[in-house]
């Protein structure tokens, strides 16, 4: 063999023992790999949920040795993500008005602090008071659950009271389906949805954006019971750091993350991109903590007002979210970022 060949053989060894030492050193540091279940709130999950996904398909959970297994309910205030939360089986959505109703569960982190959905209604209605009489969504929970909470809150912009509509509960699924087959007349739709629905019937529009009818709520926090924060600290801050990463690469690699959350949500491209687009350019998606303790302390003000909350029952901030976890996440995710716009 030629000297030339043989600098170029000893070239490729030294470039394998250098892969296999990479290999071994992350071996190495992840010696035990750490179980944790990622709650999504819906089946199959919006575009804006998808954050573990991208986490999991991308190595970020790996990287703070995790082992994600994605969990999908029915509504964040499903009974089964409420049993969740509180056995300390999934980290999942966690509202203020669980915590005002006394379960042991704590939000950790603001995954999307921002509402992404639009109020989408049928062509002949032009405000919220021809909702009276009309059928309104309540997928995801049924009375008391999401849909039937912004369907509340559209009612009473227009002088009207639940009483004045009738809900209709489905399966979360059945959403887009149910407003263009003309089974309900109203329901909130992510933005992939809005596309869709507007692709597939004529007249079917926005009344109103819910970010725009409730710019302070705070939309979605993942949580976990007291109890198992404080005895997995260091496994909830990871998990929450794997995720912050996740949400900074969403706004950065479109073409990265659009064929995760087609693969996740089932939907097609053109709709995840204008979602992508959507959630992106007003930010919803958090790139640190995630939270503003005046955002939490208008929701739980909110949730007081309607009576989700008895009065003398009403939570503390810091009693509604664990700032300290997420504070230590981001630093661990490489410290505070800025991301366009986008701050929270």
């Amino acid at each position: 063999m030629r000297y030339g060949s043989w600098r170029a053989y000893g070239a490729g060894l030294m470039m394998l023992a250098g892969c296999v030492l990479t290999v071994d050193g992350a071996s190495a540091a992840c010696a035990t790999m750490r179980k944790i279940n990622i709650g999504v709130s819906v089946a199959p999950p919006n575009v804006v949920h998808t954050s573990p996904y991208v986490a999991k398909e991308l190595g970020y959970f790996e990287k703070y040795c995790i082992d994600a297994t994605i969990i999908q309910f029915e509504g964040g205030s499903s009974p089964a993500a409420k049993a969740a939360a509180a056995q300390g089986t999934a980290l999942v959505s966690v509202t203020p008005i669980a915590v005002g109703r006394g379960a042991k569960v704590q939000q950790i982190w603001g995954l999307a602090p921002r509402l992404p959905q639009a109020y989408m209604v049928a062509e002949d209605i032009k405000t919220a008071k021809d909702l009276k009489g009309r059928k309104l969504s309540a997928v995801g929970g049924g009375v008391g659950g999401f849909n039937w909470l912004m369907g509340r809150e559209v009612l009473k912009s227009g002088g009207l009271t639940v009483d004045d509509a009738q809900f209709i509960s489905a399966a979360t699924a059945a959403r887009l389906p149910g407003l263009v087959a003309g089974q309900i007349d109203a329901v909130a739709l992510h933005p992939e949805d809005v596309y869709l629905a507007q692709k597939k019937k004529a007249g079917l529009h926005v009344l109103v954006q819910l970010a725009d009818l409730l710019p302070h709520y705070f939309f979605n926090a993942y949580g976990a019971s007291t109890a198992w924060i404080e005895r997995d600290h260091d496994l909830m801050v990871d998990a929450v750091a794997a995720m912050i990463e996740a949400n900074r690469t969403i706004y950065k690699d479109e073409a990265k993350v659009v064929p995760i959350m087609m693969k996740a949500t089932g939907k097609p491209k053109d709709a995840v991109e204008y979602a992508w687009k959507t959630l992106t350019d007003n930010c919803v998606w958090s790139v640190n903590e995630g939270a503003d303790p005046k955002r939490t302390a208008w929701t739980v003000d909110l949730d007081v007002a309607n009576g989700y909350i008895k009065a003398d029952h009403k939570p503390t901030v810091d009693q509604v979210f664990n700032n300290k976890i997420a504070a230590e996440a981001v630093k661990k995710a490489g410290g505070p970022v800025k991301i366009g716009k986008c701050t929270e």
